[in-house]
């Protein structure tokens, strides 16, 4: 993957993870149900999971 690419899917994979812990954070202030809080909070995971995985692939290359 060229370093463009890369620089691509790492920004924006911060940006879902800014916008998917915000929307958990203040979900319950904001009148969401809980299921929408809880998949919120599955996207964050997500999003930190593939953002150490990448860190990692690319400290090993």
């Amino acid at each position: 993957m060229n370093n463009s690419k890369s620089a691509l899917v790492t920004v924006s994979l911060w940006l879902v993870l800014l916008a998917s812990a915000a929307a958990n954070s203040i979900g319950e202030f904001a009148g969401m149900t809980w299921t929408y809080r809880m998949i919120a909070g599955g996207v964050s995971v997500v999003c930190i999971a593939l953002l150490v995985i990448r860190y990692l692939a690319r400290r090993k290359a």
